[in-house]
């Protein structure tokens, strides 16, 4: 268990990244959603002991995460948003050395290790590879190899499918499934569709504060009967009127489809005619939370 608590971070320009936040996070895969500027990053380098916290407490398990942090590093893995390899080096030969500086100094354990992360990121076939070669998501499934040397029970990925194709998204959301049925991961992401396929438990932060945290299955069944659509030309109907639309209604979100605009608003009761009611999503919950909270 990952206990967070009322953790804040001000920045030397006077920018507040994180205003009190909570959260209880349990074993298992840990959705953690947001724009881009909501204070995700802030947070997760906070939980990698990449920075102090102005106040607040962090605990995994029994560690004070905030106080004993060499104790923090030797648990855990940490897959930063960016992170830098050496193109001409195997990936066989870096991970051999990411091991090393993990610990593993028994030479045997430590070649054990390397081939059983490399088969489970799916990566022997092109072990012997230049890192600089890989493509996107092989780069991601070797910076997940080298988050779990160690055998960590906290897992850190800050938006790991930015940038990758839908074959190798799939495959890698894959492998975090996997491993999170034993560790506590947290998944830190813009992408909605991420978290709705992947994890037990989520919380929804913008602007430093966090927002609604529960399962995703719940936070959708609480939007039942309050989703409803429309659509409308770019000169609207003899319904509605287009420019007054986002005014008049909350809008969460909306999509072209055949040279229409269709609109998908909140509303616990049927805003009006020409309107119909809409099964609720998790990107409804991630629009509505962050349209309502405006």
């Amino acid at each position: 268990m990952l206990s967070i608590q009322n953790l804040s971070k001000t920045y030397g320009n006077g920018i507040q990244a994180l205003t009190d936040v909570s959260l209880e996070i349990p074993k298992g895969m840990f959705g953690l959603l947001g724009p881009n500027g909501a204070g995700k990053s802030t947070l997760m380098r906070t939980l990698a002991t990449l920075q102090e916290s102005d106040s607040g407490s962090i605990a995994l398990d029994e560690l004070d995460v905030l106080r004993d942090k060499e104790s923090v590093r030797r648990v855990l893995g940490y897959l930063p948003q960016e992170f830098g390899l050496y193109p001409r080096v195997s990936a066989e030969k870096m991970l051999d050395h990411f091991a090393v500086l993990k610990g593993i100094t028994d030479a045997g354990q430590r070649k054990q290790t390397v081939q059983d992360l490399l088969q489970m990121t799916n990566l022997w076939e092109v072990r012997k590879q230049k890192l600089g070669t890989y493509s996107g998501g092989m780069r991601q499934r070797f910076g997940i190899a080298q988050a779990l040397l160690g055998e960590p029970k906290l897992i850190i990925v800050d938006e790991p499918t930015a940038g990758l194709d839908p074959e190798e998204r799939r495959r890698f959301l894959n492998l975090l499934s996997a491993i999170g049925e034993e560790v506590v991961i947290i998944l830190s992401t813009h992408i909605v569709d991420d978290v709705g396929e992947t994890c037990g438990s989520m919380a929804i932060i913008d602007g430093g504060r966090v927002l609604r945290t529960g399962a995703p299955a719940m936070l959708i069944a609480e939007l039942k009967g309050c989703i409803w659509t429309t659509a409308m030309t770019e000169k609207g109907t003899d319904l509605f009127n287009a420019d007054e639309a986002q005014s008049s209604w909350t809008v969460i979100s909306t999509r072209k489809l055949g040279g229409r605009t269709v609109y998908r608003v909140y509303s616990e009761g049927s805003p009006g005619d020409g309107f119909e009611p809409a099964e609720p999503n998790l990107e409804d919950v991630y629009f509505s939370t962050l349209k309502r909270e405006q």
